[in-house]
């Protein structure tokens, strides 16, 4: 992590889009569950964060102080703060749908790329899943409070090592509406304030959004500070120098917005910069699933983070199984790049270097012969980002192997990298995903919004007695 200031590199534009600092690019963005930065031809110098403004430090301290009172709230104090959350989204929902229209009318005749378009509506079914979602985060158990560790030191000398909230989060996010309800939701359920940054085009829906939050909060014990919303471009990069205020920068975007903030802040980091997931369809595979698992993990959601960008195919399984899984992809829609082995088994384009390395998000993927297992963790090690990888196979030895070697947040046997998601691991929501090596890591939900104290009781107690020998330790681990 750089320090704030460092001498910036060159970066594709479409990064500061994602910042409000350029109008946002018309092609693919990375989000976090969408494509690396594709569309811009050029790179701009990057600019350095400004310094954060009165006002803007006025707002962030008073979220703090907020925080500081939401992490003091027992549980059912913040399980009925979203109950409140989710009656008033409910209660605003045609506001919001309409706001949703009027990002999506703007957007369209400004040219925002169709699967963009996508991701930013919000029609009634989708809103009612996300309100859904926000009672069920209210409903998972509570990841504040935890006693992880109990152990007597010395007679009358009690430490505990308890979870607490991370106090203020600073997320930029999508323009994707539902991402501002996943965010909110799961920081008032762990105790956590939040400054939000949403995406441009997005603003009307996000406004609607936030304001009936708010309306939700004013009506239980948390303060609607505890949520605040930034709108410009020098808000959102000024947040990189909120050090003491923001405990937390989660950028869901690009790989180069990520880098960007990673080395112009002191503030820690959680995000990932790419989406390079691998199936591996080993030769004791069976072919029909192969197929199924194939398809759903590159065409369920092509846009999303954990689709494959490659499919790796050993050598003996090839012959037949290429020919089958190009035809069906093909049928699908998806343009196919392969290696040598590949094209001479019918795949009609030439994958280059560079096609190994890249994210489409998209309806093209690769597709590679490899001559084992071996090969195929080579590759992965290579090209891949840490974040999702399989393996279709029979064979439980080849399979534990590839379970043990890939150093991937999420490592598969037998089922679709599209698993990978909050939801689907059963966390409620998600604040985005984290390849990195420290935890939290995949996909962070409530567990990962949270930290530890330890906490100390005695009665007198001086290291000095301990230090001579007058008084001993204990070191007796006590119940749960």
């Amino acid at each position: 992590m750089g320090p704030a200031g460092s001498g910036p590199p060159a970066w594709p534009s479409s990064a500061w889009a994602e910042l409000g600092w350029l109008p946002a690019a018309r092609g693919p963005i990375a989000w976090d569950d969408g494509p690396m930065v594709t569309s811009s031809p050029f790179a701009a110098a990057a600019p350095s964060p400004p310094d954060p403004s009165p006002e803007l430090l006025a707002r962030a301290a008073a979220v703090r102080r907020a925080a500081l009172d939401l992490g003091r709230l027992a549980n059912n104090e913040r399980q009925e703060a979203l109950a409140a959350m989710a009656d008033a989204l409910q209660r605003h929902s045609d506001t919001i749908l309409a706001a949703n229209r009027a990002d999506l009318e703007r957007a369209a005749a400004e040219g925002l790329a169709p699967t963009l378009l996508a991701r930013l509506k919000m029609d009634r079914p989708k809103l009612a899943g996300a309100i859904a979602a926000v009672r069920q985060v209210a409903a998972l158990a509570d990841p504040v409070g935890r006693r992880q560790l109990h152990r007597e030191l010395a007679a009358g000398l009690v430490l505990q090592r308890i979870t607490v909230p991370l106090g203020v989060l600073g997320v930029i996010f999508e323009a994707r509406p539902d991402a501002v309800i996943q965010i909110a939701a799961l920081a008032i359920r762990s105790g956590n304030g939040a400054l939000l940054k949403g995406g441009r085009e997005a603003a009307g829906s996000t406004e609607a959004i936030l304001a009936a939050l708010k309306e939700g909060l004013a009506a239980s014990l948390v303060t609607p500070a505890s949520l605040e919303m930034l709108t410009s471009r020098q808000e959102s990069l000024a947040m990189l120098k909120l050090d003491g205020l923001v405990d937390l920068i989660i950028p869901r975007g690009s790989n180069a917005l990520v880098r960007y903030i990673q080395d112009h802040t002191r503030i820690p980091v959680l995000g990932h910069a790419a989406g390079l997931c691998h199936l591996y369809v080993d030769a004791a595979a069976d072919g029909q699933q192969a197929l199924r698992l194939a398809l759903d993990s590159k065409t369920q959601y092509p846009a999303a983070c954990n689709a494959i960008e490659t499919l790796l195919v050993h050598q003996s399984i090839a012959p037949s199984f290429v020919p089958a899984a190009s035809a069906m992809f093909t049928a699908a829609g998806v343009e196919l790049r392969g290696d040598e082995a590949a094209c001479s088994l019918g795949v009609s384009l030439s994958a280059s270097e560079a096609d190994w390395g890249t994210e489409y998000a998209d309806l093209i993927l690769n597709i590679k012969v490899v001559a084992d297992l071996d090969a195929a963790l080579a590759h992965i090690a290579r090209y891949g980002s840490r974040h999702t990888d399989a393996i279709c196979t029979d064979d439980a030895t080849a399979a534990e192997r590839f379970l043990k070697s890939v150093d991937s947040a999420g490592v598969y046997w037998n089922c679709s990298t599209r698993f990978a998601d909050g939801n689907r691991y059963g966390f409620g929501a998600e604040v985005g995903i984290s390849t990195q090596t420290l935890p939290p890591r995949g996909p962070v939900g409530l567990e990962g919004l949270v930290t530890y104290r330890y906490l100390l009781r005695g009665d007198g107690h001086i290291a000095g007695d301990y230090a001579s020998g007058a008084s001993l330790f204990t070191h007796r681990d006590l119940p749960l």
